[in-house]
Formats: C-alpha cells, structure tokens, sequence
C-alpha cells in the first residue's frame, strides 16, 4: 500500500504541474486577445478622428471604416466560435486593402493634412497586424493529448484514493467535491482556450464603445 501511496502521489504532483501549467496557457492567450480587441477598439476611434481633421473629403473612407468595423464586430462577437476563422476570408483582406487605398488617394492640401494622412495610415497597418496576430493567436490551442493524458492521471488518481480509504459517506462526499474541483479546473482551461464563445467570452464593450465614437 505504501508504494501504491508513493505512485499515487507522484502522478498526483505531475497532474497538479500539467494543470497548472495548461491554466497558465490558457489564461495568456484569453489576456493577449482581450488586450489585442482592446487596442483594435482604442486604433480605429483614433483613425476615424484622423480622417475627421483631415476634412469632408474622407466622408467616404469613414463610411467605409464604420460599416467594415460594424461587419467585424457581429461576425467575431456572434458567439459561434467561428468568428476569428471568418476574419481571415479573403473578402475582409479586400475591405482592409480598398480602405488603404481610399486614405491613399487622398489630396493632402497643407504640412498638417499630410501628417494627418500619414498617421491614417500608420493606423491603418497597425490595424492589419492585429488582425492577423488574432488570427494567429485563435489558431494555438491546448493540446487534446494533453488534455486526455492528465484525464486518464486523474481518473488512475481518484481510483488510487477509491482504493487507501475507507468506505463510508464522508469519503464519498469529500472525494467527489475533489473531483469537481478538478472538473471545474479543466472547463476554466477549456474556456478560457476559446475566449470568443462560452461563458467566458471576452467583453465586447469596448468595441460597441468604439463604433458609437465612428463617423461623428
């Protein structure tokens, strides 16, 4: 029983360090998306203002930016965790492109106006490399073989338990609130992998924010 104690406790100690580390990975990438979508929000209210001082004649870049922003938001926040694969359709590359060349064509009158162009601009490909570090971002997820292995430790760990102690109410009821804690662990890994659908998606208000900033 002692070696099957020692067994036990070994497995229990890697499961414990696979989990740990699977939640820290988990968390990173939910934090990194949430940060990017933020700053995607904070760069297209800056962009719109830039092409607002630039003056009435990037009305129609503007128009261009509100309703290709508002088509973004209801494709990635629809909930249906195909949001970020849908942002990579080569439709939404033409959008991003056309609108670049629409800031491009653009007169610039005086030194001001040409700064204001220049940082519509910059802008505009900062935007663009978000968007693919998103797309890049949604494409690394937990490994389900390691998913399935610290599956298969804890299920060998709960039957060691199941083995060492006694019989009775007490040991039941104290076991199975340790096996939905674990439970509970691994959805939080689960969900936090996939930070555009589930109940913990992340907040779309700081994108709703930005839109109702767009063309004013």
């Amino acid at each position: 029983l002692r070696a099957v104690s020692l067994a036990i406790g070994l497995i229990a100690t890697l499961a414990a360090l696979v989990l740990g580390l699977l939640t820290a990975s988990a968390k990173s990438s939910y934090d990194k998306i949430d940060d990017e979508f933020r700053q995607t929000a904070a760069k297209v209210v800056l962009l719109d203002r830039a092409l607002a001082n630039f003056g009435p004649e990037s009305k129609d870049a503007r128009d261009l930016l509100r309703s290709t922003y508002t088509s973004v938001i209801k494709l990635v926040f629809s909930g249906d965790g195909a949001g970020l694969a849908k942002l990579d359709a080569p439709q939404r590359l033409a959008g991003l492109e056309k609108f670049q060349s629409m800031v491009l064509e653009l007169v610039p009158r005086n030194e001001s106006q040409r700064w204001l162009q220049a940082r519509a601009l910059d802008l505009g490909n900062d935007l663009g490399q978000i968007r693919s570090l998103v797309i890049a971002q949604n494409t690394s997820s937990i490994p389900t073989p390691l998913l399935v292995i610290l599956v298969l430790w804890l299920g060998v760990i709960f039957a060691g338990f199941g083995l060492l102690t006694a019989n009775n109410w007490t040991v039941v009821a104290a076991l199975f609130v340790c096996a939905l804690s674990v439970s509970a662990s691994i959805f939080l890994v689960e969900e936090m992998s996939r930070p555009l659908e589930g109940l913990l998606r992340i907040s779309s208000a700081p994108q709703l924010d930005a839109l109702s900033h767009l063309g004013k």
